[in-house]
């Protein structure tokens, strides 16, 4: 007879061995633990692919003239509102950060992970009021099926955290990669803004550029990758976010019912827009789900997510933009918190419902 399943008991096992998913790869397992199977996917009927596409995210070239030509800044600006208003998402290149920062960034958040346990477990919490986390999973207690992937997680700005707070193996190049993302970032919300038709500094002045979360994310070979996934079905809580991924690929974006590949773009960032901006803008601008499939390779995907998004508690009160709403564009959502908003994002984990539709009108 099997053994009855308590997925309370194993979720709180694994968690206090304190290893992540990166310590069952070590361990050698064969075959990944009930608590990571995802309900609708099976051995005997693998993750199904929706109807192929063609589709491709824009990529737009941010270098030249942004800066010196009014003409060449203007048709920036209008590659960049289509994309987002289309896709909600598009790759950047000409960016301004050097490929070896990132490659750094990139190289030094995989050697975290493949540390000594021992070194790894004595940043490992679920204590969200210290500076630096590492687990797996941020949702692991609240989500019903856990995701095949761990997290370095650390808040970069507004407080700009001390050296010796961060990782030594990463923390020198944490600080200097995520400085060069936070100029990228205002660079990008001005333009959002110009696209809106509104001033360059806009958003801004808004604040969505005050804080900048880092998680750097670890997926490592799956064993039985048409079980779990790497990351669920979700969209992003930010305003903004800024993702550096490696050569594995496996990121997909939700387009019109069909999941779209996004392969990796040498040199690019891939830039997508977050649920508040989508609120603050009335739906002008989209966030849009996405997912990463499990690690079916023989090597670990290393990607770097930052996200424009203040730390909590935040009592700032966001809604739709007055500047954007009309008799004929009503505002579509109540006003918020971002202290609000984390909390029933939080609540829900990644379970492939957007909390949006919770504060529609």
């Amino acid at each position: 007879m099997e053994a009855k399943y308590d997925r309370a008991t194993e979720v709180k096992a694994f968690d206090e061995l304190k290893l992540g998913v990166k310590g069952l790869v070590d361990a050698g397992i064969s075959g990944i633990p009930r608590i990571f199977h995802h309900p609708h996917l099976t051995s005997t009927a693998p993750n199904p692919p929706l109807p192929s596409s063609t589709m491709k995210i824009p990529t737009i070239d941010l270098g030249g003239g942004v800066f010196d030509s009014t003409v060449t800044r203007d048709r920036v600006i209008l590659k960049i509102k289509e994309a987002v208003e289309r896709y909600g998402f598009f790759q950047a290149i000409n960016h301004g950060i050097p490929v070896e920062v990132m490659d750094k960034m990139k190289d030094r958040v995989c050697g975290f992970h493949e540390q000594d346990s021992d070194v790894r477990k004595k940043l490992y919490t679920r204590d969200n009021t210290k500076k630096v986390t590492y687990n797996s999973n941020f949702d692991l207690y609240s989500s019903p099926s856990a995701n095949w992937r761990d997290t370095l997680s650390c808040f970069m700005s507004p407080d700009v955290p001390r050296r010796e707070d961060l990782p030594e193996i990463c923390g020198e190049i944490m600080l200097e990669y995520s400085k060069r993302v936070m100029e990228l970032g205002e660079l990008i919300f001005e333009l959002l803004s110009e696209a809106l038709g509104l001033d360059p500094n806009h958003l801004k002045e808004m604040d969505c550029t005050k804080g900048l979360l880092m998680l750097s994310h670890y997926y490592p070979p799956c064993p039985e990758p048409d079980l779990t996934f790497g990351t669920s079905q979700h969209s992003d809580r930010s305003f903004l976010t800024i993702l550096l991924q490696d050569h594995i690929g496996g990121l997909q974006v939700l387009q019109d019912g069909c999941w779209v590949d996004v392969p990796p773009v040498p040199g690019a960032l891939l830039i997508n827009l977050g649920d508040f901006l989508q609120l603050i803008t009335n739906n002008k601008f989209l966030s849009v789900e996405h997912r990463v499939l499990a690690n079916r390779g023989d090597e670990p995907r290393v990607s770097v997510a930052s996200f424009f998004v203040h730390p909590l508690p935040s009592f700032r009160v966001y809604g739709p933009m007055k500047e954007l709403l009309s008799e004929q564009n009503p505002p579509k959502y109540r006003d918020t918190t971002v202290t609000e908003y984390t909390r029933h994002y939080m609540a829900r984990g990644l379970d492939g419902n957007s909390v949006l539709h919770q504060f529609k009108i």
